[in-house]
């Protein structure tokens, strides 16, 4: 079997393809990542290659030993993984400390993998852990709308939850823990790692101030449908507070309340209060 005729392979580049398509990836902007089961790969092991370098990740994943990615490269254009996966995405492996990858495949034109692992790994193992390892996917996105929000309301988990929650009634019920929210900081290292990797031991997204929107999920469809709820409502939010700065109606606390017990799913009530 070749590796790109894998479910995953061809799962993985669609949604850079669909990401692309959205308008979310300006030149080389954005990446994705996925932790691979190991049953996946049990056809094309012969096909990996075991004798490249290793390399520092630049944090510490323990937790992630031994484990395969599919990552987008640096530098790469999620508009051409499409055109030619092999020389813009890779599968690596991280060596049995956590501080270590190598590249096992892809990238055949030379490469590493996305400036921002740091965050994608430090973010996979906390909602490997927290998810019982059911999330496999991380995803950042340089949303237009959601960014725009950035510079306009304050940079709180709650203002941005409400009134997100308050411009669609699926809302809630697709994001129902709420949304993080990260202060500027430079991309790529760690200390955005770190910040990032706290909120989502709580939520599922996290908005980077001025930057764009990551997201984690248990498979493509989860993780770019919720990117894809949060960004429409993001758009309909700019709508609105074009047209005035006070809205006549909304959705109410109480409203909020039985939507949840209606789909059963649970809203802190830390969102509830204005």
């Amino acid at each position: 079997m070749n590796i790109l005729d894998l479910e995953f392979v061809k799962g993985f580049i669609r949604m850079c393809n669909d990401g692309f398509n959205q308008g979310w990836h300006e030149r080389n902007g954005g990446n994705l990542t996925y932790r691979i089961k190991e049953e996946d790969l049990k056809d094309v092991r012969d096909l990996l290659n075991t004798d490249g370098e290793w390399l520092e990740i630049g944090t510490e994943v323990p937790s992630l030993a031994n484990e395969h990615f599919l990552v987008t490269g640096s530098g790469k254009y999620f508009r051409n993984v499409i055109l030619d996966p092999e020389s813009n995405i890779a599968i690596i492996l991280i060596d049995e400390t956590g501080t270590k990858y190598q590249i096992q495949w892809g990238l055949k034109d030379g490469g590493k993998p996305t400036s921002e692992l740091p965050s994608h790994l430090m973010n996979h193992a906390v909602k490997k852990e927290v998810s019982g390892g059911k999330h496999r996917v991380i995803y950042h996105a340089h949303t237009t709308n959601t960014i725009a929000l950035t510079f306009v309301l304050p940079l709180k988990d709650e203002i941005f939850t409400r009134e997100l929650w308050e411009m669609a009634t699926e809302c809630p019920v697709v994001f129902p823990s709420g949304i993080g929210v990260v202060p500027w900081m430079v991309p790529g290292g760690k200390d955005i790692a770190v910040a990032t990797s706290n909120l989502m031991k709580e939520y599922d997204v996290a908005i980077w101030a001025h930057h764009g929107m990551f997201v984690s999920g248990e498979d493509f469809d989860l993780a770019f449908g919720l990117m894809h709820t949060v960004e429409k409502a993001a758009e309909i939010l700019v709508k609105v507070l074009s047209i005035t700065p006070n809205k006549l109606q909304t959705i109410q606390a109480d409203e909020f309340r039985q939507l949840a017990k209606d789909f059963n799913v649970t809203l802190p009530e830390k969102f509830l209060y204005k």
